[in-house]
């Protein structure tokens, strides 16, 4: 099946935990926003797609994936989809309803690490809520980033099936994403995170094992991986990570 993922270009945002899953698992997928507008792909052809939808059950907003006729919205909806079509998720039901819940756990750090540099919305620039954001941010960093550290470190301690990642024997979707999270902390809050992860090894070394499976590794080094950047999810500001 041929994917069709929507979401804004030259960020990657959440839509980057979709991404890693189809390019781990070699998937054949569409990356419409990577597409030029004179082709069709862009940003209008994803706003076409929300302002005259035809599904049944359409989405709110980005990132949302077509297969086939049937649209998937939500970055950890898409992924409890996608994860047992590409062999990213265990098998039977109680394995996969956990990756989930550790996918939507994932979903709730990603809106903390947002809200560290824009507090009052994202209506406004960063520039307008700089005092908010300085003391939400010293607040994450003190409080909120140990743990959410600390509980995923002891998930991976604690993982019955003996594996590298939080499930089972084989690493997850939900491995992947925490991969990422750890990358996008390092790029937004260098000093903070390296404090952090420097006692939790297993952190570490999931991220390390994440990002050199061949197919990611090949992806992260491509013209298909848009950089960490500042109009994103995860920001680096240095006054926000004193």
């Amino acid at each position: 099946m041929l994917y069709e993922l929507y979401y804004w270009p030259a960020i990657q945002g959440r839509a980057e935990f979709v991404r890693l899953a189809l390019e781990d698992a070699g998937a054949d997928y569409l990356d419409v926003a990577l597409v030029p507008e004179e082709e069709g792909g862009g940003v209008p052809a994803m706003a076409r797609f929300l302002e005259g939808q035809s599904v049944e059950h359409p989405a709110f907003a980005p990132p949302f994936l077509m297969a086939g006729r049937q649209l998937i919205g939500q970055t950890a909806n898409i992924l409890l989809f996608l994860g047992g079509r590409l062999d990213l998720a265990p098998k039977d039901a109680a394995g996969r309803l956990w990756t989930h819940q550790l996918q939507l756990t994932l979903a709730d750090f990603v809106v903390e690490i947002h809200d560290a540099h824009h507090p009052l919305g994202p209506t406004l620039y960063y520039e307008q809520q700089r005092a908010a954001a300085q003391r939400r941010s010293k607040e994450f960093r003190a409080h909120r980033l140990p743990k959410f550290l600390d509980y995923f470190e002891r998930v991976l301690h604690r993982n019955a099936g003996g594996g590298p990642g939080m499930v089972g024997p084989r690493l997850t979707y939900a491995d992947l994403s925490l991969a990422q999270i750890i990358a996008g902390l390092r790029y937004a809050f260098p000093r903070a995170s390296r404090a952090e992860l420097a006692s939790r090894p297993r952190l570490c070394a999931l991220h390390d094992k994440v990002f050199a499976r061949p197919r990611l590794k090949r992806y992260v080094s491509s013209e298909r991986r848009i950089a960490f950047n500042n109009d994103d999810v995860f920001r680096h500001y240095p006054e926000l990570d004193r």
